[in-house]
Parts: structure tokens; sequence; C-alpha cells
């Protein structure tokens, strides 16, 4: 500091504007000092008064000062250094007006930039870049792409340069709101490069693989990848990270590979690219590659930070290694949500929940995520009311709900069958502008179904601004599960008119549909369809309710043959479905055979041994009835488990358990069920153990 007011003390008795200016900024330029105080406020003043009309200016000096004001953020000195020049007359040329749109722009007056590049007489593409470079800084991308078209359509001939497009290409990035307008505006400067020959410039490559990746356009982006001359790291993290983010896990790890061999030449992994390959690995349960890229991250040198650290623990928690994982997580000193939250995941997944929870209790102030993470976890491991209640805890702790909590806590809602909390979070959703998120929608649509009122799923339906695949498969199942396969069948088709891909998912829920209509002719053309039109192989899901399909229209044979043709081996869901649908028609072969599957692949599943009990009672086979029997009591299946069913009333849920007489109303209860079983016997509605009653007592009378 004393050096540069000492600078200016000297110079300015002897200069006259040009020698003061660039000996000051000179000084300024050099000096790491932070410029403050009374002695310097006095030496710029003497600056100021030093400029005169018909005076001559060092432009490239008044640049260097209007640089030193930008880099320490003096906006006012600056403001009364341009003013002077306006009030000299002096209009800034190119490489003076960028300098001061430049400082403009760091001092957060982005609109005074956009006044003096307007005012420059004759742009080029340094003072253009300077401009696109300040809206970049500051987020206005529209405006930083409506300058570059208008710049370019308006002057032809103006050389633009590798950095121009690579800094429109980055706001085209950005404007992810809006991805059809960059798909197409990002295709005009793609064809722009080629007419240009910049094409073999390496950042605008790397610009354009980012900007189709961003936008989804994956092959796109590899094309301009394998078409690059030459490649960076940078190109490889970005076509790496593409496949990973966007689904395309096995080409992800397949491209790493291609690095690590001769295409990669000398370059080597870094830190970006390991956290995209691990978590692909990850993804796709690779655990003994994803390993071995552990092990080679200290042969390329690479520095584990956090953000690798938490890829390493997902990956081993994912594939099951949780004593491997809970290792890492003990030996981490830098702890950020998602580590917690990746750990919280790893231990839920498993079923670990009390493990889980003592993860979440660890964080001091856990963030909305670890919330999410813990209540999803609770959900997936069936521990509805545990849910309840870390909500509530959630909502004390003075954090806000989100999207994520929202869907996360919509299947507790609907499994607890809570109508009341269902609309309060409805209105909350609504309350928070969250209503129109897929994932919210789709829960509420099937809270609303599952508690009868598919009218309110239909209206959620009908309002969104935009049907995707998840919200069509909801309103579909929502009026398959309701028994209306009709609806679920026309709303298909509807889907299909409007030009939405169904998903594996669609696929399930329509031939569930199909399979309680009894439409088998129409569930094959759709089975059959799934490869033919969509390229959609079916999985076991798909098998299962084909089996199912052919097994309640009681084409036992058919369904046999069906698992015989299966890709793989048929799961307990197929040979489930046939066992219904053989208890359906009582077919006891068919059932036999299916049943002595099931007792292989789940021999715990009391519901099968029901199934086929009933169905040798149907078919007046008594011994084999028993013998079923007795095979639960040996494996300790024989203690039924009591019904269940609750009522919500405006004092809460009441829960009614079978044979269960504590409730205040039961003898009033028990009269009303009398009174509903007399007026159904005399439309001739007999139950279906009255059924069987009477079929042990017919084949009784036979021996």
């Amino acid at each position: 500091m004393p050096g540069i007011l000492n600078l200016m003390k000297a110079t300015l008795p002897l200069c006259h504007g040009v020698g003061a200016v660039s000996a000051i900024a000179a000084s300024f330029a050099t000096s790491a000092v932070v410029v403050a105080g009374s002695e310097f406020r006095s030496a710029f003043a003497k600056i100021l008064a030093s400029f005169s009309h018909g005076c001559s200016f060092d432009y490239g000096a008044l640049g260097h000062l209007f640089q030193v004001c930008a880099d320490h953020r003096l906006y006012f000195k600056g403001r009364l250094l341009h003013g002077r020049l306006i009030l000299l007359s002096v209009v800034p040329g190119n490489f003076l007006g960028s300098k001061i749109m430049s400082f403009y722009s760091k001092c957060g007056r982005i609109d005074e930039a956009r006044k003096v590049f307007d005012r420059i007489p004759c742009k080029n593409v340094f003072s253009f870049n300077a401009m696109l470079i300040a809206y970049s800084i500051h987020d206005q991308h529209f405006k930083s792409v409506n300058l570059f078209a208008d710049f370019v359509n308006s002057n032809p001939d103006l050389a633009i340069d590798a950095y121009s497009i690579s800094a429109v290409l980055k706001c085209l990035s950005s404007l992810s709101s809006s991805s059809r307008i960059s798909h197409l505006l990002g295709q005009g400067v793609h064809g722009f490069v080629l007419r240009r020959g910049i094409y073999a410039d390496l950042f605008v490559s790397n610009g354009l693989v980012t900007l189709y990746a961003k936008l989804g356009y994956l092959d796109l982006a590899r094309k301009v990848f394998d078409r690059m001359v030459d490649r960076d790291i940078v190109s490889w993290n970005a076509m790496i990270s593409a496949y990973d983010q966007g689904g395309r896990y096995e080409e992800c790890i397949k491209l790493f590979q291609q690095l690590e061999g001769p295409a990669g030449g000398d370059l080597r992994p870094d830190c970006v690219t390991a956290v995209s390959v691990i978590h692909a690995c990850s993804q796709v349960k690779d655990l003994s590659y994803g390993a071995r890229v552990h092990r080679s991250l200290a042969i390329h040198g690479v520095e584990i930070d956090t953000q690798l650290r938490n890829s390493l623990l997902g990956l081993y928690a994912r594939c099951g290694r949780l004593e491997f994982a809970g290792k890492l997580f003990e030996e981490m000193i830098e702890k950020d949500e998602v580590t917690y939250g990746t750990m919280i995941n790893g231990y839920m997944s498993y079923g670990f929940v009390d493990k889980g929870m003592n993860i979440f209790h660890q964080i001091s102030n856990p963030l909305l995520t670890n919330w999410n993470a813990v209540i999803s976890g609770l959900v997936q491991n069936n521990r509805h009311v545990e849910v309840l209640q870390i909500f509530r805890e959630l909502q004390s702790s003075g954090l806000r709900p989100n999207s994520v909590t929202l869907s996360s806590i919509l299947p507790t809602i609907s499994s607890l069958s809570n109508l009341l909390a269902g609309r309060q979070i409805h209105g909350y959703s609504i309350k928070k502008h969250c209503d129109q998120n897929v994932y919210v929608m789709s829960g509420l649509i099937d809270m609303y179904a599952k508690a009868g009122f598919v009218a309110c799923s239909c209206r959620i339906f009908r309002h969104s601004s935009s049907r995707s695949v998840i919200l069509w498969t909801a309103i579909i199942s929502a009026y398959a599960a309701q028994g209306d396969a009709d609806k679920a069948l026309s709303l298909f088709q509807e889907m299909l008119s409007e030009r939405t891909l169904p998903d594996a998912v669609t696929f399930t829920t329509v031939l569930s549909a199909c399979a309680h209509a009894g439409a088998v002719s129409r569930a094959r053309r759709i089975f059959d369809s799934m490869m033919d039109e969509y390229g959609i192989e079916p999985s076991m899901e798909q098998y299962a309710c084909m089996a199912g399909v052919l097994s309640r229209a009681g084409m036992l044979d058919e369904a046999l043959r069906l698992t015989q043709k299966m890709p793989h081996e048929p799961n307990a869901k197929v040979w489930g479905a046939l066992l219904s649908g053989a208890s359906i028609h009582r077919k006891v072969g068919p059932g036999e055979y299916a049943f002595e599957r099931l007792l292989e692949i789940e021999p715990e599943n009391i519901g099968n041994y029901i199934v086929m009990a009933n169905l040798y009672t149907q078919a007046g086979n008594v011994e084999g009835a028993e013998g079923v029997r007795e095979k639960m009591r040996k494996m300790g299946l024989g203690r039924k488990i009591p019904g269940c069913s609750w009522v919500e009333m405006a004092d809460g849920l009441h829960p009614f358990v079978a044979q269960d007489m504590s409730n205040a109303k039961s003898k009033e209860l028990s009269v009303m069920l009398d009174g509903l079983t007399e007026l159904m016997r005399e439309r001739y509605y007999i139950t279906g153990q009255e059924l069987q009653d009477e079929d042990i007592y017919e084949v009784s009378k036979k021996r």
C-alpha cells in the first residue's frame, strides 16, 4: 500500500493524464495489497482531477485501472472514473469497453454493462465475448443466447471464435427448463460450428458433448465424442458422466474401460471419472468391477475427496457389503448429508432398520434429505406407524416437507387407509406448489383409489399439466385395483393414442386388468406387442401376469406350456397365479404341480397351503386336505393370523380384529353383521365356509 501511494504522489506532479494514469494503473495491477484508506482516496481524486478536455489517454492504462476497480469491487470509484470519461465525451472502444463491462459485471450491475456494450461504435469479437461472459456469470442464459443470435445475424462477417461458441453452449446447457428450445438452438449452433470450421476446437467439442448430454440426447453426444480429433480428460468425463446420469450404466462402464485402454492414450481417470463409474457399478450391482476401480485409484494417483468416498460408500452399501461400508463410514473424517443418507439407505434396503435409525440419530442437525431417507426406508420395510412418528418429528424440527417427502409418505397413508391425512397432504402439496410433481400426483392417485375414491384419482390425473407414463400407469392401476378392467383397458388405449410409450410397469398393470376382465385374446396381443412394437423384453412380472390371465380363464394347460417357454426359471408369482387359477376351476392336477414348485421356493408361505387345502376340499379329497394341513403343522404354520380391518371416523381410526370383542360397540356391530348376513342369504348368497362345509357333508354321505 505505501508503495502505491508513493508512486501516485511521485507521478502526479510530473505527468499530465497519460503518464500519471499509466504509472498508477501499472502499480495497481502488480500490487496484491487491498486498496483502501484516506491517502488512496486522495490520490485517486487527484487522478480524476488531472483529466481534462483535449488531453490524450492511454486506453490500456485506463483498462488496467478499471480492472483493479473490478478485482477489488471498488464500485463507486470505478463509477466515478467512468463518469469522468463520459463527461469528457470519451467513447470507449472494444478493449476499454470490455474492461468497463467486466467491472460492472463483477460489481453485480449487469444492466450497466449492457449499456456500455450497446454504446461501443464498432463492436468486435472481444467486446462480444465480454458481454456473453457477463450474462453467463449472472445466470442470464436466455439473454446470452439472444445476444448471440442477434449479433451473428446482424454481423455475418464477424469472426466468431471458439471462445464465443463455448460461452453460448454453456448457457444452452443451463436452460434445462426448456430442453426442446435448447435442443433446437444447440443444433443451430452445431451447424454454425460446422459451417465456420470451428468443430475441431477441443473446447467447442466438449461444449457440444455436455449440451447434448444434459438434454438427454446421449446418442448425439456420443457421435460428437467419437468424431473428436483430440480428447482431454474433460471430454471423457463429459461422456462417462452423461451415460451415468442418463441411466445407461453398462455403456458408462464400457467407456471407462476404453479410457483405461489404448483409446485413452496417456490420459488417466481423475476424481470426476471415478465418481461416475463407481456410481454406475453400484446401480448395476457390479461389486467386482467397482472394487477393481476402487483399487486402481491409488495407481492412477486419484485423490479421494468426500464426493468420491460417498460413491464408494454407495457401491458397497447397495451391493450388500454393509460391514465394509460401515468401516468406510467410520473412517470418514468429513461426513455430509449424502454420506449419512447413503448409509441409512444401505441399512434400510437390507432390512436393518434399527441400524439405519442409529445412523440417523448420530446426525446433530439432520437435513431434509436425511429425514427423507429415513421415511423412505421405513416405508420400504412396512414400518408405517414409525413413519408417522418420524414425520411429526420432521415437522417439529422446523423443516418443511418437500415433494420427495410427500411422495415417500403417501404409501403409508394408503396402507393405513387414512383418508383425512391423505387429504391434508394433498392440500399441503397444493399450498407448496408440489401438486404437479409427477411422483406426488401418482402417490395421490394411488391413495385416493385405495380409499375407494377413484373419481378423485381421475380428477387429479385429468388436471395434471403433463401426463407422463408414470401418471398413466398410476391411473390405469387405480381402475384395475377397483375391478373396473374395462376402464383400465380403455385408458391404456387412450394412452397409446396420445403417443405415450408404455414401460414394463404399465404392461404389468394392463395385463393384470386383462386377468380380472377375462380378456385372454387382448392380453395375448398386448403381451406379444411388448417385444415386437416397443422393444421391451417381458420380465418375470409380465410372465406371471400372463400366467394369471390364462389360469383365471381355465386355460391351465396353456399356462403350464407358458412356464416352459420362459427364459428364466418361473418364480413364486408365476406358480402362485397357476395355483390360484387351479383353485378357481377345481383342477387338482395342475394345482398339485404348482403347489410342489411353491413348496421348493417359499415353504413358509401359509397362503399356498390354505389354497391347496381348499382345492382338495372342493374336489372332495378330504385326505389330501388333511395332509396339507399336517404339513402346515409340521412347519409351525398352523396358527392362523386373525383378520384385521379398520374404519376411519371423526374421532380417529377404529381397528377391528376377528373374534375380538374389546371394541365398545361390539354388540351393536354383531347385530348389524347378522342382519347383513340374513339379507345376503335372502338373495341366495352363501359364504365360502358354508360352501366348503356342504361339500364335505356331501363327500361324507357318499362314503
